[in-house]
């Protein structure tokens, strides 16, 4: 029986337990509860607390169901850059080979005409999930070094990931998948014009230098690919707690590509230590990056690899101001996307990475 793709506000006891039966798990919900969680951007999470009539032992008591964005703007951007139907191609497609730390997923749906979609995966309490704006600690910091180590090396150079017309940056996508320059530029603008003064004058400085160039930057990397993230940041993470929970999981799979895999690498760094930290830490920090690649046998001379990292130094810089202006604006995410492009330009100026675009 195929499960239909409702909205949260019309799940029933009866869907849900038709959601677990088609991932394998027979059971009868008899009552729920549900409530929003999350801070997502361009998709809503619910977790819903199960009462059931009738379970198998190890059945779930609780899920998170993730689904489209209600708001108009962010469900738009969502359709319009494919996030909803890669995501939940992830699952259904390389979460198995990916070697990196996931939630279990009972249940993907995806309409190819509405690009509506549903996922129900475990709920990882008591992990809690990290915070963009509060940062992370250097322990957290490396172990999502070496999830992404691990996720990178998963499917280093594979000829078979470019068949994937789903993952941005394929063949079968149309290439590398850049932003158009002219649009880019604009973006830009449009965010300085909101923020204002908020902008300081080095953020600015980076922010101009870049649009301008970003035909440099969208072409200088030409090495191995692997899977990318894109979005690798504290709060697309869940944490363990004194309370117990997984040391490390990756959420949001919405904007994976095949590219640059230590991208993910200078994204992270950039938003989630203390500028003082990451300047203390950082290379040590790739060191131990490469070597899990080396452990999971990927050969990447480490010079090269440090030049790469510096290279990358813009991309949280360009994801910050690109989506702010395309997602529905919230308070919480005027904060975040100013302190992004704040950290950003601050990595990008301490590793010299300017000089990548002449």
């Amino acid at each position: 029986m195929t499960v239909p793709i409702v909205p949260p506000e019309a799940i029933t006891a009866e869907w849900l337990s038709s959601a677990l039966s088609a991932g394998g798990v027979q059971a009868r919900v008899r009552e729920f509860t549900q409530r929003r969680v999350g801070t997502g951007q361009i998709g809503q999470s619910i977790r819903f607390q199960l009462d059931y009539s009738d379970a198998p032992a190890g059945a779930p008591t609780s899920l998170v169901g993730k689904f489209a964005a209600p708001e108009p703007d962010s469900r738009n951007t969502g359709v319009l850059l494919g996030n909803y139907r890669r995501e939940v191609s992830f699952y259904r497609h390389i979460a198995p080979t990916a070697l990196v730390s996931i939630p279990r997923c009972y249940f993907t749906a995806f309409d190819e005409e509405t690009h509506d979609f549903a996922l129900l995966m475990e709920d990882l309490a008591p992990a809690e999930p990290g915070d963009q704006l509060a940062g992370c600690t250097v322990d957290q910091a490396r172990l999502a070094v070496l999830e992404a180590a691990n996720l990178h090396a998963s499917h280093w150079d594979d000829s078979r990931i470019e068949q994937l017309d789903w993952v941005s940056g394929t063949q079968a996508a149309g290439g590398a998948g850049g932003a158009d320059p002219g649009a880019l530029e604009a973006l830009w603008q449009a965010f300085c014009d909101r923020y204002g003064d908020r902008v300081e004058p080095d953020m600015r400085r980076v922010g101009d230098r870049f649009v301008a160039r970003y035909d440099r930057y969208d072409v200088y990397y030409r090495g191995p690919k692997s899977l990318v993230h894109i979005d690798y940041r504290p709060d697309n993470m869940m944490f363990a707690t004194a309370a117990g929970g997984r040391p490390v999981t990756v959420l949001d799979w919405q904007s994976l590509a095949f590219g640059c895999g230590v991208t993910d690498v200078a994204y992270f760094l950039a938003g989630a230590l203390k500028r003082d930290e990451r300047r203390r830490i950082e290379r040590d920090l790739l060191a131990e990056y490469h070597q899990r690649l080396s452990e999971r046998g990927v050969r990447y001379d480490f010079d090269q690899l440090w030049d790469d990292y510096r290279s990358r130094a813009f991309s949280l810089f360009l994801v910050a101001f690109y989506a702010a202006m395309l997602v529905n604006q919230t308070p919480r995410g005027d904060e975040m996307f100013l302190a992004m492009v704040r950290s950003s330009t601050d990595q990008v100026l301490d590793l010299e990475s300017l000089a990548f675009l002449d």
